[in-house]
């Protein structure tokens, strides 16, 4: 690393704030023991960048589901990460600008991990003034006082004093190469079972008819189509497209195609039920409605998420059918979206009970219905899975800021479902990841004989046919272990 002399800044600039200006050190003015520190936090986007700068794809640093079978037990940075930071040190504080890097020594001691803050120092130990030879012992110590990285570093120090406006970096965000990569998981995941037969419920317009095609495409759903017939095949014809060979399920309003395809249901005909053009309501009426179609369980939707912000894929629930959901009701919510992270590979999924803040307060409710179900899992009436919350957003899903307020959870910064107070906020929430967040998501309600598919007039291509993914996996796991 070298840095250029550069001519000084006018006087009046020097006198103005210094936070904004980068200074050195000369030769001259160093003693042995002077010293230098900077304090950073490692974050996941930390690791993933240094990666992309570096080359180094070790699914150590990467691969989450990897790193906890290793001997670190998750993602660790990698190890020059602190030699980064020991180069920044040397670079803008001591001795500065200008100086020239001859030699570095480092040893590994310990490893750091997501969330841990390094403080990374060099102390002058050794000056020889003919060639303006500096040697400095360097230390990243971490937040327990750990020494993770020490070594040694020569540099020549600079002979002229420099002072410069500070640069201001530019604000980096790391996206996905594949926006849809989770889909295409989720879709290999699946793609060994069989199509589930699907009761499409009223698809009389030409997203939701043509959304149903699409899985049947893919090979998800073997689609019968619950609707007046020649309405169906009105819009089949203005969207060109083809329905010929689907069985046509004739009714004659959208009331009764929901009551057609509850008794399909009930009968063993399909095994998913999948919402067409008609409201929400109208199909979960005709579902709550049927007594043979519940479980002991209250009926709850999840949406599975992924946004390139966060390593693995999470939970949402409940943004759609309970709005404003008792301690009763949370405690199935919670139930429902564990099974569903069962069933898509997570043994023992992280629960985050989420509220405005972390602590329980008597005014906030959420707080106290959070604190009461970790307690009921404590007692073994919520099992599977590990809760906690309160907890707010921000300490749910990033380790550093639940280290800043000292959280000390196994919960913090890596949940993989989040449980929000009631449908407004997480529906809130889980459509600012998918518009502003680039979420990929999919959706399926949960705790009926069977899994029913809610789609959205707004929803992807994308969406429609996760969902369905969803459901195939779903029903072939209900078959051995019914709900």
């Amino acid at each position: 690393m070298t840095t250029t002399a550069a001519s000084a800044l006018p006087a009046a600039e020097l006198q103005a704030d210094d936070l904004g200006l980068i200074r050195n050190r000369v030769f001259d003015e160093l003693a042995i023991g002077d010293s230098a520190r900077i304090v950073r936090t490692l974050s996941a986007d930390d690791i993933k960048l240094f990666a992309v700068l570096s080359g180094d794809a070790n699914p150590q640093h990467l691969d989450p589901d990897f790193a906890a079978h290793t001997r670190f037990h998750g993602v660790i940075a990698h190890g020059m990460y602190g030699g980064a930071l020991i180069s920044a040190v040397l670079g803008t504080q001591l001795p500065g600008p200008g100086t020239i890097y001859l030699n570095q020594t480092l040893k590994f001691v310990a490893p750091v991990h997501i969330g841990d803050t390094l403080t990374t120092s060099a102390t002058v130990t050794s000056l020889e003034p003919l060639k303006k030879h500096v040697k400095l012992a360097c230390l990243c110590v971490n937040q327990d006082g750990v020494t993770v990285i020490s070594g040694e570093a020569e540099v020549i120090a600079p002979t002229e004093a420099i002072v410069r406006a500070r640069t201001t970096l530019p604000e980096v965000r790391l996206t996905s190469n594949d926006q849809n990569g989770g889909v295409q998981l989720l879709l290999n995941h699946v793609r060994p079972l069989a199509a589930v037969v699907t009761a499409v419920v009223h698809p009389c317009d030409a997203l939701s008819l043509s959304g149903a095609l699409d899985a049947h495409a893919a090979g998800l759903i073997v689609p019968v189509l619950v609707a007046p017939r020649e309405k169906l095949l009105g819009v089949a014809a203005a969207a060109g497209l083809d329905i010929s060979g689907l069985r046509i399920e004739d009714v004659p309003h959208s009331h009764a195609a929901a009551a057609r395809a509850v008794e399909m249901a009930l009968q063993g005909e399909v095994e998913v039920l999948m919402k067409g053009s008609l409201h929400t309501d109208e199909l979960m009426s005709a579902v709550t409605g049927c007594v043979a179609l519940r479980t002991k369980r209250r009926i709850s939707h999840c949406f599975l998420m992924q946004t390139p912000a966060y390593p693995r894929p999470f939970i949402i629930t409940d943004a759609a059918i309970n709005i404003a959901p008792t301690l009763d009701h949370k405690a199935d919510i919670i139930r429902n979206a564990i099974d569903l992270a069962h069933a898509i590979g997570v043994a023992r999924p992280r629960v985050a009970i989420l509220a405005a803040v972390e602590t329980v307060n008597p005014a906030m409710p959420a707080t106290l219905d959070a604190a009461v179900l970790c307690k009921m899992a404590e007692r073994g009436q919520i099992s599977g899975a590990i809760l906690d919350g309160p907890l707010a957003f921000d300490n749910a899903v990033s380790a550093t800021a639940a280290r800043i307020k000292g959280i000390v959870s196994e919960v913090a910064g890596q949940a993989d479902i989040l449980v929000v107070p009631d449908l407004e906020s997480g529906n809130m929430l889980a459509k600012q990841l998918e518009y502003m967040g680039h979420a990929a998501s999919a959706g399926i309600v949960l705790g009926a004989r069977l899994p029913i598919v809610l789609t959205s007039r707004a929803d992807s291509r994308e969406s429609r046919i996760a969902s369905c993914a969803l459901a195939l996996l779903l029903a072939h796991r209900y078959r051995g272990t019914p709900p």
